[in-house]
């Protein structure tokens, strides 16, 4: 089996037009184990395999304990339901997962489902080196939302589950007639977990998407809407890794977290929004 690094090298060298330089916006080519532009902005591949388009470093809250704990979540079949869905729009499309964490959500489609060559990436570095775990004709970069390191009209499908989102370059980087599917977390997903950790706090207790959804329809065409609502038995092995799975926990006290290991929830809601939009 090929290494990591021969395998993505052998990827930007068959998909090298599918990249643009982020520092001056030019074309990019591909030498050995780099991309490179016009103008001589060089990207190296790391160990891993990966590609680093920031100019900077940045420390995010996202750390490796998290995106193992999704991992682990996504793979016992907590969004099985809406695996299931997206799959059936992703067969044969060249896919961009934006914001893709660990990766566990594209990772999952490319088992199902035939999909062309696609890339995900994250600007978490450290989910992005999780994803190297595993392939499934897919490559991964460490890349800022706002200035997007690929060409325009370069993919048929771009996905944002969980994550923000920028139209502009959305439309931008997809093809005429791509569809941009985003999946966001409805009223009542999540509900018991978010009962257990913040019990006085209504506020925490609710969530709306309505300004999420509204963009989204200004944003595209031929908008599609489904609402996805079920209960997911935890087994008792995840119950750790739903209550770390998430930022969720990130303001919960100590005392209220331990609360909740020492009565764990035996279910959970799921209750999520997809919007499958057209790029005009």
């Amino acid at each position: 089996m090929k290494k990591k690094i021969q395998q993505s090298q052998e990827f930007i060298h068959a998909y090298s037009h599918l990249f643009q330089c982020p520092i001056c916006h030019t074309g990019m080519c591909a030498s050995q184990k780099s991309l490179y532009c016009q103008n001589h902005h060089q990207f190296d591949l790391s160990k891993k395999g990966t590609l680093y388009f920031l100019n900077h470093q940045i420390k995010t809250e996202y750390q490796k304990e998290m995106f193992e704990h999704r991992r682990n979540m996504i793979q016992s079949g907590m969004y099985q339901p809406l695996l299931e869905f997206l799959t059936s729009y992703c067969e044969k499309e060249q896919i961009l997962d934006v914001g893709c964490g660990e990766g566990s959500f594209l990772q999952e489609i490319a088992k199902e489902c035939a999909i062309q060559p696609s890339i995900g990436f994250d600007i978490s570095k450290e989910g992005i080196y999780l994803a190297t775990e595993d392939h499934h004709n897919i490559f991964w970069c460490i890349a800022d939302l706002t200035n997007l390191p690929f060409s325009g009209q370069s993919f048929s499908t771009i996905l944002n589950i969980f994550s923000p989102s920028n139209y502009a370059e959305f439309s931008r980087v997809l093809k005429k007639g791509g569809q941009a599917i985003k999946v966001v977390p409805q009223s009542g997903y999540l509900q018991e977990l978010r009962q257990s950790f913040y019990p006085n706090d209504v506020n925490k207790q609710k969530y709306s998407n309505e300004q999420v959804v509204e963009k989204f329809q200004q944003s595209f065409s031929s908008v599609k809407y489904k609402r996805l609502t079920y209960t997911y038995e935890i087994p008792k092995e995840k119950h750790t890794s739903l209550l770390e799975m998430s930022p969720l926990e990130w303001g919960v006290s100590a005392f209220q977290k331990e609360k909740v290991k020492q009565n764990p929830l035996e279910k959970v809601t799921i209750d999520l929004d997809v919007l499958i939009g057209k790029n005009a």
